[in-house]
């Protein structure tokens, strides 16, 4: 047996202490490190205790205290924090109930421990199932190295094992992990799919797959030519397909135990998978819930930005990204949301080194960082840059709009605003209508660049709701435009766009100044419009091009 393998399979079950930092990653749990240092972050952490108040005997030596029951400031949470740290205790969880961060900082200083904060709405009974799996699943990085739901390095492990290169792809074709072990050969296929973290062909419309997925042992695939052959196993956890493993066949001699050793993984891979499946739907919860409270919630803002590591040195930017896909609600439409999420999230980890990003509602936002002489030359070239990429998760084109820098978290609601103002104005401008064969915008822009036909919409929609138009003749004409099959309001709207030029009118529609000239007077005469008044003038103008942006 491959000592890889053998280390896989046969380990100490015994869980081994972790970092705080590691087990606060892993723990699944929205718990904000009040005072974190760089000694405080390396404490062990072994077990999970409920404090017991009737019983402050009980060893804490390296143990998470969860202080249920306990309110911050009270003398029973200053009982807990002295028995903590006489007790040498990894640290103490606690609810804040409003209690300002700065106090409950103040207290871990004082006393040397590290505090955790859980929300006020957390699940004890979660949270402690989940703290203590945490310990137990984390604390060896249960097999040989490998933390549990860490795809891309159980992938190196798998390929280690078989001597083929190994890629694990979920039920909807995505690339979880794949392996870059040195000097083992690779084809077009695997380099692509790679790249894109996508199959080319779902697994649902893939023969080969088909007849992975109902195989219960792993299977020797014959490629077509010019890719190479493939040994394939179904991954299932209590009878629920979670995706699949495909090596590049060793060949020869070697296909046999590469198989005998995928089957023998079976289990383990499963254990991996759904770690990494909790582990990503929780942080994409998360940091939904987070980046909703930093838009949406000024009130609790600093506490969420505190959860995200945020720093407003320079500032950020919201980020808003949609696809425009003809059935938003769609199975595939909702697929292709979570992989730009994806895209968006990797791109913005090249781009900047950090990346807060969410989907929520069909929109994928992100927190873009201002740092630097000409933080919005990097913003266009982020969202360009993402526009181009696009094409490889989805059909449909992505539009994507920034708002205004935020230089305080306060202004993060005005940021989301002007990119969500963005996002819909640039979505409207790409439909295609009879008077717009071709997109009249780009996919992508900043809020200043059409700030000002931003603002005219919102003057339009304020017009709109007060009832201004009440008594105007822009409604009138449209009806007879519609009634008499004329057009009036064309020939209105060129004549302003023209500065009341009649010849440039003219060329505007192709049509003798005459024509131009006539239909005015008629306009005139019709429905009783002075154009020698410069405020009627204006009105109508104005009327016109905020309809035509709506």
């Amino acid at each position: 047996m491959d000592r890889t393998e053998e280390s896989l399979r046969h380990r100490d079950t015994t869980p081994a202490p972790i970092a705080l930092s590691a087990w606060n990653r892993l723990v699944q749990e929205d718990l904000l490190h009040v005072n974190p240092t760089a000694e405080n972050l390396r404490r062990p952490v072994a077990d999970v205790q409920l404090y017991d108040a009737l019983d402050d005997q009980a060893n804490v030596r390296n143990t998470v205290v969860l202080a249920m029951g306990v309110s911050c400031g009270s003398a029973g949470f200053e009982r807990v924090l002295v028995h903590a740290a006489d007790g040498e205790a990894a640290a103490v969880i606690v609810k804040a109930r409003g209690t300002p961060i700065e106090d409950l900082r103040a207290a871990s200083s004082r006393h040397d421990v590290p505090v955790l904060v859980v929300g006020d709405d957390a699940d004890w009974t979660r949270l402690i199932a989940m703290a203590r799996t945490a310990v137990a699943g984390a604390a060896v990085d249960s097999v040989s190295g490998v933390r549990l739901g860490d795809l891309f390095a159980f992938a190196n492990a798998v390929a280690s094992i078989t001597n083929g290169a190994a890629s694990i792809v979920d039920p909807s074709g995505r690339i979880l992990g794949y392996s870059t072990v040195p000097g083992q050969p690779i084809d077009d296929l695997r380099r692509e799919t790679t790249l894109t973290l996508q199959e080319r062909t779902p697994p649902a419309l893939d023969a080969d797959f088909k007849v992975v997925y109902s195989s219960t042992a792993a299977l020797f695939v014959q490629s077509p030519s010019g890719i190479a052959d493939r040994l394939a196993l179904a991954v299932r956890a209590g009878g629920e397909l979670l995706g699949s493993i495909w090596i590049i066949d060793p060949g020869g001699e070697r296909r046999q135990p590469a198989l005998d050793a995928l089957d023998r993984l079976a289990p383990l891979a499963g254990l991996h998978m759904l770690h990494a499946r909790s582990a990503s739907d929780f942080t994409e919860r998360r940091n939904a819930d987070l980046m909703r409270t930093l838009m949406d919630d000024p009130a609790r803002a600093s506490f969420a930005a505190a959860q995200l590591g945020l720093e407003f040195t320079d500032g950020f930017a919201i980020a808003a990204f949609a696809l425009t896909h003809p059935n938003g609600g769609s199975l595939d439409a909702m697929r292709e949301q979570h992989r730009l999420l994806q895209l968006v999230t990797v791109t913005c980890n090249v781009q900047f080194r950090s990346a807060y990003s969410a989907l929520i509602d069909s929109v994928v936002y992100a927190l873009l960082p201002c740092a630097g002489d000409s933080p919005r030359a990097a913003h266009r070239r982020v969202i360009r840059d993402i526009g181009s990429y696009a094409t490889t998760i989805s059909a449909h084109p992505v539009v994507s709009a920034v708002g205004g820098i935020a230089e305080q978290i306060s202004e993060l609601p005005r940021s989301r605003t002007e990119a969500l103002r963005t996002l819909r104005y640039l979505m409207h401008q790409q439909s295609v209508t009879r008077e717009n064969p071709t997109p009249r915008a780009p996919a992508a822009a900043v809020f200043e660049d059409y700030w000002t036909e931003l603002n005219l919409l919102e003057i339009g929609k304020y017009i709109t709701e007060k009832q201004l138009d009440k008594f105007d003749v822009i409604d009138a004409i449209r009806a007879y435009d519609a009634t008499h099959h004329t057009d009036f309001l064309i020939t209105l709207r060129a004549y302003f766009d023209s500065n009341a030029n009649v010849s440039k009118a003219a060329d505007r529609m192709h049509v003798h100044g005459n024509t131009i000239r006539y239909r005015i007077t008629r306009l005139a005469e019709e429905f009783q419009i002075d154009f020698d008044n410069p405020t009627t003038r204006l009105w109508l103008w104005l009327r016109l091009v905020s309809t035509d942006l709506m």
